[in-house]
Formats: C-alpha cells, structure tokens, sequence
C-alpha cells in the first residue's frame, strides 16, 4: 500500500519558518519524483516544489524560489520542505504527493497523494 505521511505544519508568523516532511512508503522511492503542492481556501491546488529520486532534478513554482528549499534522504525515504520567509499568502493546506515520471508541475502529474498538512502564517 502507499503512503504519504506529512508532518510538520501549524501556525507560524510572517517572516517565520517551517519545515515539512513527507514519510514514502509501498513504492520505489528512489525512482519517483516526490513533491509538495498546496490548496488555499477557494483556490485551485497549485505545485509547490518537487524533487526527482532518479536524477537529482528540481523545480521550484516562482513563488517560492530563494525562500523555500527542498531535499531527500534516501535512507529514510523521505522529503523535506524547508519554508523560510513566510508570507500569509503561504497559508494553504499543504499536501506531499508523488509522480511515476518527470516532475511535477501540475495535478495531473500526480499519481499518489497525501492527506495533507495545514500551513497558517499570521501578520
């Protein structure tokens, strides 16, 4: 069975940090690409950031870039989302997801998702 467990949301002041992970399992991770997308209230899901396990790629949305940082350990087959300079804009549900090929730039590159974590940045 698959699985996505994020962990590390909550409310955190503009300017602040946070830092997301997301725990894989019941698939090669080292071959997936393994991302963050978010859903603010009244919005559509929008892509975030995502790394891919097979060649190191990855992509930022303009929004993030210089302010939010992604990796992956292998070992743990698990993803980190280090988010600095938290804007109130950022406020989202935040959801890890995983793709079977390429990175993933919108929804329909998904093939996995998981149950989401909610991000509020107050001002």
């Amino acid at each position: 069975e698959v699985q996505l467990v994020e962990s590390g949301g909550g409310l955190v002041q503009a300017g602040g940090s946070l830092r997301l992970s997301c725990a894989a399992s019941g698939f090669s991770f080292n071959d997936r690409t393994i991302g963050w997308f978010r859903q603010a209230p009244g919005k559509e899901r929008e892509g975030v950031s995502c790394i891919s396990n097979s060649d190191g790629s990855i992509y930022y949305a303009d929004f993030v870039k210089s302010r939010f940082t992604i990796s992956s350990d292998n070992a743990k087959n698990t993803v980190v989302l280090q988010m600095n300079s938290l804007k109130p804009e950022d406020t989202a549900v935040y959801y890890c997801a995983a793709g079977l090929y390429g990175l993933l730039y919108n929804i329909y590159d998904v093939r996995y998702w998981g149950q989401g974590t909610q991000v509020t940045v107050s001002s």
